[in-house]
């Protein structure tokens, strides 16, 4: 007799009947995926779960040949898109174009936001700030950046970036994850999930965001997540006050030992959901607990920073001691960088100068000048800048047009994707170097561009991982970071 055809086909003999119980579609696959799943992800999770040994054959896929010149990273993210014209890409002659309409030759046609489009004249606002030359090789830097020009000869300047979004978020997110539509892993955590962590009892990657930032443009969790990784490698932010990690306190009442025992029962519970299910995130919760376990005595010891001498606090400027700043981030991401947390990001918002860009300018630089300087000469005089990258600058750059009014004191300057600066310190690049060059009108690149995925896969590449071989399977395609592009720019390695 044949099965009724709403029903699932199985052997129908009665020898056969109580495996067909057991062993339907479904279960034969869960049962199956929990022993081969099993021993995956004893090498996903790498030797902080459940005493796996650590991923070594996925590691020897990765990595390169060389060995890795940066063993890890500080990324000051600088959100809204801050102005190369006023920071590092000099343009004396535009001082005689005030007013004057972008020539259509220099704009080629190109692709402008919705908020200058409409402009009957898209008239050039030369730079209000002198430029000066420092350093060994005068190196023109902004009078906005005192304390920068000073450490110059640390910095791999690159004035030929692009971006291939014109807007915030979709930047944003390229830039973080290598695409600009959400869900993909950001860059920290690809670095995480490659290389893993160095200690033990701090996540490898951890964020920081400025409190005293202006909030332009908002940043959403995603920008450290995981993507569709295993959930242990997403970004941990930090904050400043009483709970620096959200949920890591034990809950009133709770002693450290009546903590543990509930962790070992609720590992017991997550076991045996794993043997059942066979779900990879269950091991990665319990991977979390664990580390969230061990948080609890390394995280109020790395954020104190009261046993810091003054002359510190006098390197990175008096906004250090105030918890949450941009200056007092800094101060913290050296800490966490000694304890060898493998990727350290810093996210300062309001660099998003459609309107009274000077004013704008001139407290987005007091912000972040004196502390990022602090923190470059703080790590080399500890011997971290050597195996320490490095990296400042936002989603995009600034047009050499106005945005609306112009005077000779005040102007805006809409979203510029074609081309921008940013720079690296440290590790693997060269010290006072300056790469690639835009047109007199900083509106085009003349001279080696870099594009986004150029960058990350630099970036991968310092740390001593291929960036075609970090890869991750998921529905039924390998991603990696850089897409299917992306060349390392060699002609900055040291």
């Amino acid at each position: 007799m044949k099965p009724h055809h709403d029903e699932p086909f199985r052997l129908q003999t009665p020898e056969f009947a109580e495996l067909n119980r057991k062993l339907d579609r479904r279960d034969f696959l869960m049962r199956t995926a929990s022993g081969l799943g099993a021993v995956a992800l004893g090498g996903l999770l790498g030797n902080w779960a459940l005493g796996a040994a650590p991923r070594q054959q996925e590691l020897e896929a990765i990595r390169q040949r060389v060995a890795p010149k940066a063993k890890r990273i500080v990324y000051l993210f600088m959100a809204g898109g801050p102005s190369q014209l006023e920071t590092f890409d000099y343009k004396p002659q535009l001082q005689n174009m005030l007013g004057k309409g972008l020539p259509d030759s220099v704009r080629k046609g190109q692709r402008l936001t919705g908020m200058s489009a409409n402009q009957a004249i898209l008239p050039v606002a030369p730079s209000l700030y002198k430029f000066g030359q420092h350093g060994r090789n005068q190196t023109w830097v902004s009078e906005l950046l005192p304390y920068t020009a000073k450490v110059i000869d640390e910095l791999c300047l690159i004035k030929s970036l692009y971006t291939e979004q014109i807007n915030h978020d979709p930047a944003i997110t390229f830039f973080q994850t290598g695409h600009q539509l959400p869900g993909r892993p950001s860059i920290g955590a690809w670095v995480s999930y490659g290389l893993g962590s160095e200690n033990q009892n701090l996540p490898a990657f951890i964020v920081l965001v400025s409190k005293d930032a202006a909030k332009d443009q908002p940043l959403y969790a995603r920008l450290w997540g995981n993507g569709f990784l295993p959930s242990e490698y997403q970004g941990v932010q930090f904050r400043s006050g009483k709970d620096p990690v959200l949920f890591l306190n034990n809950p009133e009442g709770y002693e450290g030992t009546d903590r543990k025992e509930m962790l070992d029962y609720l590992t017991q519970l997550n076991k045996l959901q794993n043997e059942s299910w066979g779900d990879p995130e269950v091991n990665a919760r319990m991977a979390q607990y664990e580390m969230a376990f061990r948080m609890q005595t390394s995280v109020p010891e790395v954020m104190d920073t009261s046993h810091e001498p003054d002359e510190v606090f006098e390197l990175y400027g008096p906004e250090s001691r105030d918890k949450g700043t941009y200056a007092a981030n800094c101060l913290l991401a050296r800490k966490l960088l000694e304890k060898d947390v493998r990727f350290v990001q810093l996210y300062h918002q309001g660099w998003d100068h459609h309107g009274s860009l000077p004013k704008g300018m001139d407290k987005q630089c007091k912000q972040i000048d004196r502390a990022t300087a602090g923190l470059i000469v703080d790590l080399k005089r500890r011997g971290l800048l050597e195996d320490t990258l490095v990296v400042w600058g936002g989603e995009f750059g600034r047009t050499v047009y106005s945005q609306g009014k112009l005077t000779a004191n005040d102007y805006g300057r809409d979203h510029h994707p074609r081309c921008f600066t940013m720079w690296m310190a440290g590790a693997g690049v060269k010290a006072g170097f300056s790469y690639g060059q835009t047109d007199d009108f900083s509106y085009n690149i003349v001279k080696d561009p870099v594009h986004v995925h150029d960058f990350q896969a630099t970036l991968l590449h310092l740390m001593g991982v291929d960036h075609e071989q970090l890869t991750y399977k998921y529905q039924g395609r390998r991603f990696r970071l850089t897409d299917v592009e992306g060349k390392v720019v060699k002609a900055i390695l040291a």
